[in-house]
């Protein structure tokens, strides 16, 4: 089994989205549970944008155990000392610092070239050589930029000692295929790659995030950058929990991570109430409708055997059990289970009557709750 490392940016990339800000008390609470669950890169900040970040990212490296504690950077050098200075106390720390590198940063973000912005890149990484042993580099917008640079961008930073590679689908904008390719590309032209980790950093802005993030492990990537919730800037960032588990689900992909997965859900909470940021119920893995059942066919498969339609346990993530939930679309067996369940044994004669009246409810309220079935039961007159 190879294992592919998770680098969680929820309290960098994550605290970006507008109204999402923490206090410093609730931010370690976070970091302390990301080291908990098992994460092995926590990016707890920005140092050089606000002195609240730089304490943040300062009280974050003295409190964490296990993880290595990673502060962001652009390719500047104040960027790179604040970062280092606020790095100093962690057991084990990363830098991570980068730049632009697709057309459209370089003329417009930039106004600059491309010789510079390589000479820029070299630059950087050197210079947070001279602080941290562990340096990842950006090259921002690498999924809109030509491979053949890329490569040739990653090569130069390697050769300076960059030990981590993130190629940022900055804005979404790939396919899982073009994505996978390429990081196939640089595995297979860029000399020293095997010196250097390639890291998959993936927004949603078109959905797909997780799939891109996934083609890009199995083209030769060994690490994550994703968030809890795949909260995040725009549309948000890969799903922390949704890589997880699809790795775990499929071990003919014989990759796995170092994730503590019993214990997504309260995470998953905890970050949503923390941040006010509600979990959309149909959410993969995390969402309250995501071991949830109301069709009858599909309760009815559940209840004989759970794996008909669920193809994971609920409690290999932190959930009790799956949910039957009762509507005007479930059967029989479903309103048998849940009546059992509170104490009513009924035979098929009594099952059929109680059913008839339940129908009657059903098709008044949108959920039939336990507290509502004793009622129905009474007025089936069985």
């Amino acid at each position: 089994m190879d294992y592919v490392e998770i680098f969680d940016t929820t309290l960098r990339d994550g605290e970006q989205v507008p109204g999402c800000k923490l206090d410093s008390v609730t931010k370690l609470i976070i970091a302390e549970r990301l080291d908990q669950l098992g994460v092995d890169v926590l990016e707890a900040g920005f140092p050089i944008s606000s002195p609240g970040d730089f304490k943040a990212v300062e009280d974050i490296s003295k409190l964490v155990k296990n993880a290595r504690v990673c502060g962001l950077t652009r390719a500047v050098k104040k960027d790179i000392e604040t970062a280092a200075e606020a790095l100093k106390s962690a057991k084990r720390s990363r830098i991570h610092t980068g730049i632009g590198t697709s057309e459209n940063h370089i003329r417009y973000k930039f106004k600059s070239s491309k010789d510079e912005i390589l000479e820029r890149a070299v630059a950087a990484v050197k210079y947070a050589k001279s602080f941290v042993e562990d340096v990842e580099f950006y090259a921002e917008d690498a999924g809109r930029t030509d491979n053949e640079f890329l490569a040739k961008v990653c090569e130069a930073v390697i050769k300076v000692g960059a030990t981590v590679l993130n190629i940022p689908d900055t804005t979404g904008h790939c396919l899982p295929e073009e994505y996978g390719a390429k990081m196939k590309y640089l595995k297979e032209n860029v000399s020293g790659i095997h010196k250097a980790r390639l890291s998959c950093h993936c927004h949603n802005d078109l959905g797909l995030a997780t799939a891109n993030s996934i083609a890009g492990v199995q083209h030769g990537a060994r690490q994550i950058e994703c968030t809890i919730n795949g909260i995040g800037e725009r549309a948000g960032n890969t799903s922390l929990e949704e890589v997880v588990m699809i790795l775990r689900q499929h071990p003919n992909l014989k990759l796995d991570t170092r994730i503590n997965s019993k214990k997504l859900y309260g995470i998953s909470k905890l970050v949503s109430e923390s941040m006010a940021m509600p979990v959309q119920p149909n959410k993969a893995i995390v969402g309250a409708n995501a071991f949830a059942h109301s069709s009858g066919i599909h309760q009815d498969g559940v209840i004989k055997k759970r794996e008909t339609y669920e193809i994971i346990d609920p409690r290999d993530v932190g959930v009790d059990k799956s949910s039957i939930i009762l509507t005007a679309r479930s059967g029989r067996a479903a309103l048998a289970y849940r009546a059992k369940n509170i104490g009513y044994e009924l035979d098929k004669l009594q099952l059929d009557k109680v059913y008839e009246q339940f129908l009657i409810m059903a098709d008044q309220k949108k959920e039939i709750r336990d507290k509502d079935l004793p009622k129905i039961i009474k007025a089936s007159n069985i």
